[in-house]
């Protein structure tokens, strides 16, 4: 378990080091978990081991929202000032993330030979 949590986290450092390092316009983390997709495509031994803890990180998810969650609150007077700015944001990031999904979706079952239907 210690050394699925390493591997987690020695991905996190990496793409912190190399979005530090190269300056790419993606966040550290997200590089992190590019880098992490390729080690579990090429070793596949690693997949059994981190299940135990993904799975209780997903379980706990709610408790890291907490430290955010408290940010976002101490930045209150900014919100006010930027609320119609910050709704409408959201509300169109959401909508292009499910119209994305969806077409990700019906390109992956396309590839796969199932039917897609309308």
């Amino acid at each position: 378990m210690i050394d699925a949590i390493a591997l987690l986290f020695l991905c996190q450092l990496a793409g912190e080091f190399l979005h530090r390092l190269t300056g790419l316009p993606l966040p550290g983390p997200v590089i992190g978990m590019l880098l992490l997709l390729g080690w579990l495509a090429v070793v596949r031994r690693e997949r059994p081991r981190l299940e135990a803890v993904t799975g209780w990180l997903t379980a706990h998810l709610a408790i890291l929202f907490v430290p955010a969650a408290v940010g976002v609150m101490d930045e209150a007077h900014i919100l006010s000032r930027h609320g119609l700015a910050l709704v409408l944001a959201t509300v169109v990031s959401t909508i292009l993330t499910m119209v994305v999904t969806v077409l990700v979706f019906r390109w992956a079952l396309k590839r796969s030979g199932g039917e897609v239907q309308p």
